[in-house]
């Protein structure tokens, strides 16, 4: 209703017909333009708080509902709004916002209330938004307000589509138990038959990588039609990279992925050799690089090559590989790198849209080389640690963090994890990665306030990492500041498991070359270490003087 001043009482009515206009838009239109952001949604969010006397014009959709849901408490909207915001949840699935959808419903679902119900429906390491999906309560309709489609099936629609997604991204990340599961729920949901083929598809490719032979899943439900469709919120270009067939290279690398995940390094090292082996012999031609190859960027097959080959005790090679990727990136870098955090996307396209997207694709270019190069020097810092030369990895850890000294980020800094750009992301693990081998680097050479400083600015970074956290208590042991160590490790031992959202196998996963670094920063003498709080601490319970 645009025009006319919005207003409590109208704001209801105007709501519904908002949701309902949206569905026929969204029913009418292909899966590629519901991408992006809602504008009908984001300006009803703003009419909303206009009749409530707030406003929000400078904030983004997400904040919008955060907002809105927070503050706005009147009984009328909160049908209405819940409506809406599936709908919202609706449109983040068809552009893979999976994380941005999650935070949506846990602000939908009162927090106390979804902890009790969350429990009927979640079982352990099931994906958060499809529990959260199930657990959302749909609100009541509204007899005097018809909708073109309930938000009962679009609930549905929602969770077969999660979990679709969510399965598709498990098949391709090779956790085939976990995809099994998930796809068989959504072959159980709501669906088009076309759906369901591509579902059992799915399914047949995870059976086959797992190598077993199983019946397939009970027969799914019948399809009716809606307008908010299964087929309208997931995209399965994997399938065609599932069923292509591979170049001999790309079998080689894929074996060589494989070994390194299973944690065969050995054979991981000696499959990634040959394969560079194609490349330096000038058969690229054997090399398939088309979007549907299997082959990550070379960079990255260098690095997860100088993983292999560090986990099998070649620290040497792994150093010679590196340098190899610093070499060729070293003038692909600009001197300075100034870009926004979080994932941007402009809510209305301006003529200017095509020139910014640009210009945003030449810097997260630029930071995937950044990237890299500081992961070469992170590699070579743990490998030099590894043959004892703590002096040369103190060097190449600071390299590391010098190098991303040249990125400069602007935004508001408290953006969720799955907010921020995933090159961002990755830069950040590298950071703290680094901070945490150069300060045990330090510790080792009897650098102790140096080493403090390190593990001060990796929790700054990650809030209640643990390696952090272990790492810091003990360089304040070695400076002799005793109480202040055993009250940290007081704090840090109280904490759950997964408290500050360390919990492993939430948000996006690494590259894999960063495996190697990840095991390597734990910290390797937490019991010796909490043996010697306790004792502390149980000497000081007896002399209260001390």
């Amino acid at each position: 209703m645009r025009g006319l001043p919005a207003a409590l009482p109208s704001l209801p009515l105007e709501l519904t017909t908002l949701y309902n206009s949206l569905l026929f838009t969204m029913g009418a239109s292909d899966s590629a333009a519901i991408k992006g952001e809602a504008e009908g949604i984001h300006q009803g969010l703003l009419r909303v708080l206009e009749a409530c006397g707030a406003c929000g014009q400078d904030l983004s959709t997400e904040e919008l509902w955060q907002k809105v849901l927070q503050e706005v408490t009147a009984e009328e909207l909160q049908a209405p709004l819940h409506r809406l915001g599936a709908l919202q949840a609706a449109w983040w699935l068809a552009d893979s916002r999976l994380g941005s959808a999650a935070r949506l419903f846990r602000l939908l679902s009162n927090a106390e209330d979804l902890k009790d119900r969350g429990r009927a429906f979640c079982s352990d390491g099931e994906n958060e938004l499809l529990c959260l999906l199930k657990a959302w309560r749909v609100p009541t309709e509204a007899t005097s307000l018809p909708l073109v489609q309930s938000a009962k099936d679009l609930k549905e629609i929602l969770c077969t589509a999660t979990a679709f997604l969510q399965g598709l991204q498990e098949l391709e990340a090779g956790n085939f138990p976990t995809a099994l599961s998930l796809l068989r729920e959504a072959a159980g949901g709501f669906c088009s038959k076309r759906v369901l083929a591509q579902i059992y598809t799915c399914l047949g490719c995870c059976a086959q990588r797992m190598a077993l032979e199983k019946n397939p899943p009970a027969a799914a439900s019948s399809s009716p039609y809606f307008l908010i469709r299964t087929e309208l919120l997931v995209h399965t270009p994997i399938l065609a990279s599932l069923l292509r067939h591979r170049q001999p290279s790309e079998v080689k690398y894929l074996l060589a992925q494989r070994c390194l995940q299973d944690g065969r390094v050995a054979d991981a090292a000696e499959h990634y050799l040959d394969f560079l082996a194609l490349l330096q012999e000038g058969l690229q031609q054997q090399v398939p690089l088309d979007s549907g190859s299997a082959l990550p960027r070379i960079p990255e097959v260098f690095l997860e090559a100088a993983s292999a080959l560090e986990q099998a005790g070649r620290h040497q090679d792994a150093i010679t590989m590196c340098e190899e990727v610093i070499s060729r990136t070293t003038d692909l870098i600009p001197r300075m790198l100034r870009l926004e955090e979080r994932l941007g996307q402009p809510e209305c396209p301006s003529p200017g849209a095509g020139l910014a997207g640009g210009l945003l694709s030449q810097k997260k270019e630029s930071l995937c080389c950044l990237a890299w190069r500081a992961a070469g020097y992170l590699h070579e810092g743990w490998a030099c640690a590894k043959l004892g030369e703590s002096k040369e990895a103190i060097t190449q850890f600071s390299r590391c963090l010098g190098d991303l000294l040249r990125v400069q980020l602007y935004g508001s800094g408290v953006e969720p994890a799955e907010s921020l750009l995933p090159e961002v992301e990755v830069l950040q693990k590298i950071r703290l990665l680094a901070l945490i081998g150069r300060g045990a680097q330090f510790l080792e050479v009897g650098r102790h306030k140096e080493a403090l400083l390190d593990f001060q600015h990796g929790l700054q970074i990650s809030p209640g990492d643990p390696a952090a956290a272990s790492y810091l208590v003990q360089a304040l042991w070695e400076l002799n500041r005793k109480q202040e160590a055993a009250a940290r490790w007081q704090t840090f031992s109280q904490r759950t498991p997964g408290e500050d959202g360390q919990q492993e196998g939430q948000g996006r996963p690494f590259p894999l070359y960063l495996v190697s670094c990840l095991k390597q920063a734990t910290f390797p003498h937490r019991e010796s270490l909490a043996r010697n709080v306790q004792g502390y601490l149980g000497t000081a319970s007896q002399d209260p003087s001390s």
